[in-house]
């Protein structure tokens, strides 16, 4: 049990805080009127487990699942549709909000703004909304996926008319590779969910989209949550709600808490260095939580994550795959929710902090008691149905 889930404060220095801005409620606002004119819009459930939270000592328990998001099984999606439309807005000298998914559809669009290649690399779920969004708007997408990805992930990007394939390096490597391939491609763009130096605007872009599914889970939970629990990867979705609710709640901030894969907890290690500067994992960061295994932080996000976030924990499998299976079969009463590896780990992470004695220390310190109000979000559903079975039906750890 001790060895499940490991944690560090955040006793870092803060900086001077200069891209907390990027998640203002004007600009999260902007991302989600672009997205509310998609057909395919609609806003995701809040699930509200009661039953759940009596059981696990806490006051309220709502996780915003994402496995509605337009049919695409995972939240992904609203990060590269608005970084791409954003790009086309720059590129045609428009602003966003003249640019609906109606006029982007648009034959004189097309013609103005003539065609592009969207170069990505994925775990899955952010190439899969690149290509689906590139997709739409008639443009072209090329995306590349690290070795392990199953052939299920790779089918639903190729489905959306992508040019797509598994390389044989880790997922970093396969940013550096989209990278180099769009600029030797004319008119090829990099819309990757991580930005560093030098590539900071297309990600921040990426961050704002996220921007709408926190937007909708505040307005949803209908009240300050006490706690957040968000996951990250390279940190783009963890800066980008941790950004929003530092804003939304600038007084008084709900405590939030950082959930990594420990294959690939870039993040924790940085807040157990201590010194604010980022931290890397390399190698084949061999975890179920693909969507996690990114070794290399956002240097964006993790400005954001370094002032506003309270506590880094990095969980094993175990704790994912037992948030996947208490969601799956809830309490009498309590509604299911369908959730994937990477979007089960932080009800993982909480259901094991509340029900292990050997986390009591680290419950009390983080104020989770009776009267603590715990938003989550489930960001995938079954994206790999036979993985999913797998850890549901037959118990098995991937």
């Amino acid at each position: 049990m001790s060895h499940e889930l490991k944690w560090a404060f955040n006793h870092m220095p803060e900086t001077e805080d200069k891209y907390l801005s990027l998640m203002s409620a004007e600009e999260v606002k902007k991302a989600r009127n672009f997205h509310a004119t998609f057909p395919q819009y609609s806003i995701t459930p809040l699930a509200d487990l009661r039953k759940m939270a009596e059981f696990l000592g806490l006051g309220a328990v709502k996780v915003k699942d994402e496995s509605y998001r337009f049919g695409l099984n995972a939240f992904k999606v609203l990060g590269g549709s608005y970084a791409i439309a954003r790009y086309i807005a720059g590129q045609t000298g428009h602003d966003v909000s003249e640019l609906p998914y109606s006029v982007l559809k648009s034959r004189e669009l097309k013609e103005k703004f003539g065609s592009a290649t969207f170069f990505s690399a994925t775990d899955g779920n952010h190439g899969r909304g690149v290509a689906w969004s590139a997709n739409q708007l008639g443009q072209k997408a090329v995306i590349i996926m690290p070795k392990g990805t199953t052939q299920t992930r790779l089918n639903n990007i190729l489905a959306e008319n992508a040019k797509a394939w598994i390389s044989d390096v880790n997922y970093d490597e396969c940013v550096r590779q989209a990278a180099k391939l769009a600029a030797e491609t004319e008119h090829g763009v990099v819309v990757q969910d991580t930005a560093w130096e030098g590539y900071e605007e297309i990600p921040s872009w990426i961050m704002q989209g996220y921007g709408t599914m926190a937007s909708e889970a505040s307005e949803q939970f209908g009240e300050r949550p006490t706690h957040i629990f968000i996951q990250a990867g390279v940190g783009s979705l963890a800066g980008a709600v941790v950004g929003y609710f530092a804003n939304l709640y600038r007084d008084n901030p709900p405590v939030m808490i950082v959930v990594e894969a420990d294959a690939a907890a870039c993040h924790y290690k940085g807040a157990v260095a201590g010194d604010g500067k980022p931290r890397s994992v390399d190698g084949d960061m061999n975890t179920i939580m693909a969507g996690l295994a990114c070794g290399e932080p956002n240097i964006t996000s993790w400005d954001i994550l370094k002032n506003h976030a309270k506590c880094f924990l990095a969980v094993e499998d175990i704790v994912a795959a037992r948030g996947m299976r208490m969601l799956n079969a809830p309490l009498k009463g309590d509604v299911q929710v369908t959730s994937g590896e990477s979007g089960a780990a932080t009800f993982g992470a909480l259901a094991t902090i509340m029900r292990f004695d050997e986390y009591a220390e680290l419950r009390g310190e983080l104020g989770l008691n009776g009267d603590s109000k715990v938003l989550l979000f489930s960001t995938e559903g079954d994206t790999d149905p036979e993985r999913w079975k797998n850890i549901i039906w037959e118990a098995k750890s991937r």
